[in-house]
């Protein structure tokens, strides 16, 4: 139930700044205006934070970091403006409290879900047929790209020639159309700055329900029975308690924490 009171913004995050910048701001009524305000006090707030977070990724030098962002995301001759999704390692499904103390490091995606609210399961089957298989989607990406280049990569970013202004791009002036990610999205000239792991989700809710949904989608069944993706759930103190193995089957994981516990 949406309150008859609310009113809906239409907002544009620049994923190199983390500026959230509120187009509809004139058509706001005055009796949300300190609500407004707020916002855009927290935007801003959020946004500091995550630069200086992001920044120390970028550059070595601690008194430039505030503004590196800013400086790097206008500087054309600059071939890695932001790390972007590298590093992603994980997609958690379950109450924001389970994280809401942790640092991820920016390595994971989260999506604030409560089985118990969710009466029918419908929620928790669009999450792991829209948001986990896009997720999936950016980890392959970046882990394809990073274990075979030459093959799954896009190469060399500075020798890109754009195709057909959007069909794609050649790495020189000849050869095949170039799929997955440059080098530069990767490699930071020393290190790889993303780990080629397969992503691990983690979903809160009831077996049966995760596995009605597998059973249900042919391609959510291959996505986890081949293991593209490492499948666990979380029990109700938000431990990992099972592993998904293949055809429905789980292997129980809460005797092994209990064994390390004592």
């Amino acid at each position: 139930m949406i309150p008859e009171d609310t009113f809906f913004l239409a907002a544009l995050h620049d994923t190199t700044t983390d500026q959230v910048r509120i187009l509809n701001r004139a058509e706001v009524p005055e009796s949300h205006a300190r609500d407004l305000f707020e916002l855009q006090e927290s935007f801003k707030d959020a946004g500091g934070l995550a630069r200086l977070e992001r920044a120390a990724r970028g550059t070595t030098e601690p008194e430039s970091r505030s503004n590196s962002c800013f400086y790097r995301s206008r500087d054309w001759a600059q071939v890695r403006p932001e790390w972007g999704l590298a590093g992603c390692a994980a997609f958690v499904v379950a109450p924001r409290t389970r994280t809401l103390n942790l640092d991820l490091q920016g390595r994971a995606f989260l999506h604030s879900y409560d089985w118990k609210n969710d009466k029918n399961f419908s929620v928790l089957e669009l999450i792991m047929t829209a948001p986990m298989v896009v997720a999936s989607w950016i980890s392959l990406q970046y882990y394809a790209s990073t274990v075979d280049n030459a093959l799954f990569g896009a190469g060399n970013k500075t020798l890109h020639n754009v195709v057909g202004g959007t069909t794609g791009v050649l790495e020189g002036n000849t050869g095949d159309l170039r799929v997955g990610l440059p080098w530069q999205s990767l490699y930071d000239g020393k290190q790889l700055q993303h780990e080629p792991v397969r992503l691990n989700v983690l979903i809160e809710a009831p077996l049966e329900a995760i596995n009605a949904t597998i059973e249900k989608h042919e391609s959510i069944k291959n996505l986890v029975d081949n293991g593209w993706v490492n499948l666990f759930v979380l029990n109700d103190e938000g431990q990992i308690s099972h592993r998904y193995l293949g055809s429905l089957q789980w292997s129980s994981l809460e005797r092994s924490i209990e064994t390390q516990a004592a």
